[in-house]
């Protein structure tokens, strides 16, 4: 019902308010149709940031996430779906590059292979795009790029790069030695070889050298019923030769001309432990000590280093000369400097005595030591911030340590209960090969100066020599004439004995 207070409008107006009205909506189409620079364009950048693109700056994938749309999939022989498998796709799926149906031909073609059941031919317009791009465009290949290896496949600026496959080692000695009376000695150190390429075996009271480059054996000294050899160690040059005997003496041999140069004396018992620091050799004693020695004073030692409660049976200087590592068998591995009488670093991890003691010569302060049948275990240590890397459980008795000089690899030598050689790859400790035939504890080993070949000894008075490690990438001629030689006379041996001998020769 009619308000009666109130009067209808009239005509004139009517038309005022139509009037305003339309002039309001077409100031509201204006505004729509031009906005301002300063506040429309701005929230549409807010709201629309991740659609919004600077005409001035060109689009590139974000910390190398790979990008679908410019992704060249025919190199990988992935079957995209056809348009008709597609068709009955949302229409918002189709172009996009998260398509769930490209994604899961790249994992089934990543996790079986690119002969897959479902495979389609694709590609007419691959092109010769990259698969990742990132600023610039590469000419890398994808094989380089993709985690997966595949096997022939090739495009356009693509070749096919071949997959490093494992370094074979050879399971089998490429020479054994007969060794008689190397004794069966856990604690003792009989076998060096020199930077002259020369082997240096101690067998009973004798020391005995053999020439790798003309297989010549030279017995170098006797040292009588009343005495015995517990240690033999080379000096860097190559020319001198200590030898550690049972009474407790140190003996220094002219290994060119055969003569004894000079006796040392300072150890109550055996001495089954030498290491040489240019004119400076250390010894270690069943007495607990370690003495060091000046070749070129008078005196017969120059310091006395004490602090094993036990026998020590491992020495080793490091590749600069500054630190000398030692273990004991009351289960210690100590580090001292040049000047000090006290050790610097004490580690007592291990369960068992230390003989196996190795220095990195690619690390500087890399340590490695292995305990005995209790403990089982290589240990890692870093000296220079004095702590434990890692260890490894070897699941037998460590009696040697050595690091290959030409690659980050060594090598370590077993006793109880498997009697083994394991090349290690460092630092992961994945085992690259195990190495069998000794029928007694692998107590010895020795490395050549070329790096390349180790020998091993045994209670089962034998020498094995094998190639375990690659060649450096520059050798010495002399080296490889020797090596050579040295096969051709091993090869001259195994046809005059048999196969079944496997050449074995008598050191003496």
């Amino acid at each position: 019902m009619a308000d009666p207070t109130m009067s209808p409008p009239n005509q004139s107006q009517l038309n005022v308010a139509a009037s305003t009205t339309q002039r309001r909506q077409h100031h509201l189409n204006l505004e729509s149709l031009a906005p301002s620079p300063s506040s429309s364009e701005h929230v549409n950048r807010l709201i629309n940031s991740n659609h919004y693109i600077s005409p001035s700056r060109p689009i590139y994938s974000d910390r190398f996430i790979p990008c679908r749309s410019s992704s060249n999939f025919a190199l990988f022989n992935i079957s995209l779906p056809s348009p008709s498998a597609t068709a009955g796709s949302s229409p918002g799926d189709g172009g996009k590059e998260d398509n769930p149906n490209a994604y899961a031909a790249l994992l089934r073609n990543a996790l079986f292979g690119p002969q897959t059941p479902d495979k389609k031919d694709w590609g007419a317009g691959a092109g010769g795009r990259n698969i990742f791009r990132y600023k610039t465009e590469t000419r890398q290949s994808m094989h380089s790029l993709s985690p997966f290896g595949f096997d022939g496949l090739s495009g356009p600026g693509v070749s096919n790069v071949a997959i490093k496959a494992p370094r074979k080692v050879s399971r089998s000695p490429y020479k054994v030695l007969d060794a008689p009376a190397l004794h069966d000695d856990f604690y003792l150190n009989l076998v060096d070889w020199s930077s002259h390429n020369v082997l240096a075996v101690g067998l009973g009271t004798c020391v005995y050298l053999w020439n790798a480059c003309s297989s010549k054996v030279t017995k170098l000294c006797d040292l009588g019923n009343d005495d015995g050899v517990c240690s033999v160690g080379w000096a860097h040059r190559g020319t001198h030769l200590a030898v550690g005997t049972s009474n407790g003496k140190v003996q220094i041999w002219d290994a060119s001309r055969c003569k004894r140069i000079r006796i040392m004396e300072g150890h109550r018992l055996r001495v089954g432990a030498l290491a040489w620091s240019s004119s400076m050799l250390s010894s270690g004693s069943r007495d607990k000590s370690i003495l060091q020695r000046d070749i070129r004073a008078q005196e017969d030692f120059v310091s006395k280093l004490s602090g094993h409660k036990s026998e020590v049976c491992g020495l080793k200087w490091s590749y600069d000369n500054r630190e000398l590592a030692s273990g004991g068998n009351d289960n210690r591995l100590f580090v001292w400097n040049q000047h000090s009488t006290q050790p610097v670093l004490k580690y007592c991890e291990h369960t068992a005595a230390v003989k196996a003691i190795a220095w990195s010569p690619h690390l500087h302060g890399l340590l490695a030591s292995g305990g005995g049948t209790a403990d089982r275990c290589i240990r890692f240590w870093n000296t220079t911030t004095n702590s434990h890397l890692s260890c490894m459980d070897t699941g037998s008795q460590v009696c040697n340590l050595v690091w290959s000089k030409n690659v980050n690899e060594l090598v370590s030598t077993h006793g109880y209960s498997q009697n083994q050689i394991i090349v290690w790859r460092y630092p992961t400790m994945s085992k690259l090969a195990t190495l069998t035939g000794h029928t007694y504890r692998v107590l010895y080993l020795a490395i050549s100066p070329d790096g390349q070949t180790i020998v091993t000894g045994a209670g089962d008075e034998t020498l094995r020599f094998w190639n375990v490690f690659p060649s450096p990438k520059s050798q010495v001629i002399v080296f490889i004439e020797c090596k050579i030689k040295d096969r051709k006379v091993s090869r001259n041996t195994e046809s005059e004995i048999g196969a079944s001998s496997l050449g074995r020769t008598t050191i003496r």
